[in-house]
């Protein structure tokens, strides 16, 4: 018999590819995830991981394994979501991992909602980058993530995961009014190829939308200065030192002495933010108004 709670073990060592990073998701020692995943060994008859240099990597009958872990714990959290609802589990907390804005756009107002339609649901919110936030859900850090897609990010028929899509944005341009594009009423992104450039480090899902935007237009961008806070971007511009591409809902409400903001000709760059829960969650009777309090505030 296979015990479940150790293919929680398989599935961690999958995602984190070492011993240390699985045990440290999983809030256990090195040694006690050695030992779970030998008994795991011992029970299927099969050699699961092999070890290298690197970290670990799954063998075949791993990989086998791994197919059906996803199916058996998506089953268990359908199970969990059914008894609390037979519970009438309609009181408790449920923790939510978004990216700053998220939090201002869908975040903060799906609270409010909830207040109102849910009185008995608690959101703890924890603030956490676009990419960093659906790595905490599958390491049940958190229960829900509202995050940004990105290059490497899990693919929406992932079958640890639930995808509920909430809204896409468009970037605007931002330059110092000084710049010479700052009469445009829409700045082409070729045009911007030689200046400095102001803008996320990589890693950040902006990032990659950036950098992708900027080679769709045929060049790559001469990075000067890095943040991953928005309103460092627009007061480097401010004081004139690059221009930057910035999501839209980032700009509201932020001092823009110095800066021009201008769409971007033709198809902008667009960031789409989606949120996610661990497959068979989706339904359980304290997550699923969440989720559609969050379609409601991207909605409104």
């Amino acid at each position: 018999m296979i015990e479940a709670r150790r293919l929680h073990i398989l599935r961690a060592l999958a995602d984190h590819r070492t011993v240390t990073a699985a045990a440290a998701a999983l809030y256990l020692t090195p040694s006690a995830v050695s030992q779970q995943l030998a008994a795991l060994e011992q029970e299927t008859g099969h050699r699961l991981v092999e070890r290298g240099a690197k970290g670990v990597r799954l063998t075949p009958a791993g990989e086998i394994l791994l197919g059906h872990t996803n199916a058996v714990l998506a089953q268990l959290e359908r199970a969990e979501a059914e008894l609390a609802a037979y519970a009438s589990g309609e009181a408790g907390t449920v923790t939510v991992a978004s990216f700053a804005t998220g939090i201002a756009q869908v975040v903060a107002p799906a609270l409010t909602g909830l207040a109102r339609s849910a009185p008995g649901i608690r959101l703890r919110v924890q603030d956490a980058e676009g990419d960093a936030s659906v790595p905490m859900v599958l390491d049940r850090q958190v229960d829900v993530a509202v995050a940004v897609e990105y290059r490497g990010a899990p693919p929406a028929d992932d079958p640890r995961l639930t995808h509920v899509p909430l809204y896409a944005e468009p970037f605007d341009a931002v330059v110092p009014v000084s710049h010479r594009l700052g009469d445009a009423a829409e700045v082409p992104l070729a045009e911007l190829a030689k200046d400095p450039w102001i803008g996320p480090y990589p890693g950040n899902p902006c990032h990659d939308v950036v950098m992708l935007a900027c080679e769709s237009a045929g060049f790559q961008p001469r990075p000067e200065h890095s943040s991953d806070d928005f309103r460092a971007v627009v007061a480097l511009a401010s004081a004139g030192a690059g221009v930057a591409l910035v999501p839209r809902s980032a700009l509201r409400g932020m001092d823009l002495t110095g800066v021009v903001v201008r769409p971007v000709d033709g198809v902008a760059p667009t960031r789409r933010v989606f949120a996610a829960v661990r497959r068979g969650a989706e339904e359980h009777p304290l997550i699923r108004p969440v989720l559609d309090a969050l379609e409601t505030a991207a909605r409104e």
